[in-house]
């Protein structure tokens, strides 16, 4: 199973994630999810905006296109990007 999942106009992504860490960046493959560090700590939302903010960079995006679909407050998340290119959203995910 990817980590990447493209459907109705929408890419869902399956992201393990590390609050807490130095510095925000991917790390690369984690089971069936795409890890990411994060440099904000899991308390009131903080790594959240944080994962959020990091992917609409990463992406060049508006923050408003991606949601939390599951995981809010857990380490295991899906997100949904609505109107993203698969291909281009795994290329800059990739060698981000």
């Amino acid at each position: 199973m990817s980590w990447l999942v493209a459907e109705n106009g929408a890419v869902t992504l399956r992201l393990h994630i590390q609050p807490g860490a130095k510095k925000t960046e991917v790390v690369g493959p984690h089971g069936a999810a795409l890890k990411i560090r994060l440099a904000a700590p899991p308390v009131d939302g903080k790594a959240n905006a944080c994962l959020i903010g990091f992917l609409a960079d990463q992406l060049g995006i508006g923050k408003a296109a991606i949601s939390i679909l599951s995981g809010d407050t857990s380490r295991a998340k899906r997100l949904r990007i609505m109107g993203a290119e698969a291909a281009a959203v795994r290329k800059r995910l990739e060698r981000a």
